[in-house]
């Protein structure tokens, strides 16, 4: 719709709040690949679709199974070999569920209702882990603490296929990477401030409350995101067509095998996984050589603060050019991260520091963000709109598995040395970079279904 100069104040604002954040700043906005009736609202879905990414991308962080997760089972005393299933159990957790759920997804006119039960949930199960720390034996926790980011994650991966549906439904096709980039930059100020605060007020104490109240901070974002994407204007959508999961797994396996751009862009993602699960394996290398005081705690959080808010715009624009070349690069990156890890290890002592480390952090972050944000806008771009659900579903639970063998990094890291888990994963990276760049662009991924 034409932007006009009789707009209410309020509409005025938030039409040039979203020309900054998205660059659409035409009088004919462009409204490529959603439903006409759908553009009148980009602007205020664009929002607050960056709203809710900001607080979840800030909820991520505060209770991180890479980095503050592992923290917190240190200073409770649970068993050091349970660390080793946090980056698994997210993964799977998130991914593997996606194709049974996708069906019931399929049933809702507005998919939004989906991710909005997905965040509640997700709110609940971080309150329920600092009763959990608080009251049970070291064991117990630990335990318990696994099964509710087990449930979490299920929670997430059905938020994850209602995102994506939503976000092709409400947002124009040229766009999308920007507003990723736009909750990840915002998400990561966001951590950039908690992991000062964290540095800055803790010192090298070792207590176990502040992680209790990262964990409550965060269960409090997610009920606030979940507020914000209630808030979104969907419009129906289609509803018919919808398959059980056995359905789901025999459609998928015929995409694999007639969409050679799909078959491609799964082996990539397979092998970046590995770039996406790697920051427990840092942070115990980490532990390690440096130990487990909050202040350290506080500089790697900033570290990765500061890669969301340097990378993301980045990573954004990239992407709505070549989401391809994005998922490729992101690979070359999280293996120098491996590379600068095993030379800090073996530096002189004055350069061996938790501080010097953060630079590992950094670098990882920018991977993991360029991981993230390329393989999602990938898929929102390439796949038909109709099966957009089935394509991300399919893909999410496949990884899923494959992830539940990238698992096997942590009893390499407990049985070897953590060192020789991460040259493990800097390998794999760069086999993930390669295959990236093997991928059709995203335009010609359906060139020959």
């Amino acid at each position: 719709m034409p932007v006009t100069d009789t707009l209410p104040p309020i509409d005025e604002t938030r039409d040039r709040l979203y020309a900054v954040l998205s660059g659409d700043d035409r009088e004919d906005r462009a409204c490529d690949a959603i439903p006409d009736g759908a553009c009148a609202e980009v602007p205020r879905n664009y929002l607050l679709n960056v709203a809710n990414g900001a607080a979840t991308k800030l909820a991520e962080q505060l209770a991180s199974p890479g980095l503050v997760l592992p923290w917190l089972m240190a200073g409770i005393g649970a068993p050091a070999g349970l660390v080793g299933f946090l980056a698994p159990i997210k993964q799977v957790g998130a991914l593997l569920p996606q194709l049974a759920v996708a069906a019931r997804i399929r049933v809702l006119a507005r998919r939004k209702v989906a991710w909005v039960g997905a965040g509640v949930i997700q709110a609940i199960c971080l309150a329920l882990m600092i009763p959990a720390a608080l009251a049970l034996p070291p064991l117990a926790a630990g335990l318990a603490i696994l099964l509710l980011l087990a449930v979490f994650s299920t929670a997430s991966g059905v938020g994850s296929v209602a995102f994506q549906d939503v976000l092709g439904k409400t947002v124009p096709k040229g766009r999308r990477g920007r507003l990723l980039s736009n909750r990840a930059a915002i998400g990561g100020a966001l951590t950039l401030a908690a992991g000062l605060y964290l540095r800055l007020t803790l010192g090298e104490e070792t207590v176990l409350a502040p992680y209790l109240w990262l964990l409550a901070a965060a269960a409090l974002l997610w009920a606030l995101a979940a507020l914000l994407f209630a808030r979104i204007e969907e419009l129906p959508g289609a509803t018919e067509g919808g398959r059980n999961a056995l359905d789901q797994a025999r459609e998928g396996v015929g995409l694999v095998r007639r969409i050679p751009g799909y078959r491609s862009y799964l082996i990539a993602r397979a092998l970046l996984v590995t770039v996406e699960i790697a920051m427990p394996i840092y942070a115990l290398h980490a532990h390690g050589l440096f130990g487990g005081a909050v202040a350290s705690l506080g500089v790697y959080v900033v570290a990765v603060g500061i890669a969301n808010i340097v990378s993301s715009p980045f990573w954004g624009r990239f992407s709505d050019l070549s989401a391809r070349r994005t998922m490729a690069l992101s690979g070359v990156i999280g293996a120098f991260a491996g590379g600068l890890a095993l030379a800090l290890a073996v530096a002189p002592e004055a350069w061996r520091t938790a501080e010097t480390y953060a630079l590992v952090f950094f670098v990882l972050g920018i991977a993991e963000a360029g991981v993230r944000l390329g393989r999602k806008t990938y898929l929102v771009d390439a796949a038909a709109k109709d099966e957009r659900p089935l394509f991300v579903a399919f893909a999410n639970s496949a990884v899923g598995l494959v992830t539940l063998a990238a698992g096997a990094i942590g009893f390499v890291a407990q049985g070897f040395n953590p060192a020789v888990a991460i040259a493990v994963l800097a390998v794999l990276a760069l086999a993930g970079a390669a295959a990236a760049l093997a991928m059709p662009e995203a335009d010609a991924m359906m060139d020959g279904g």
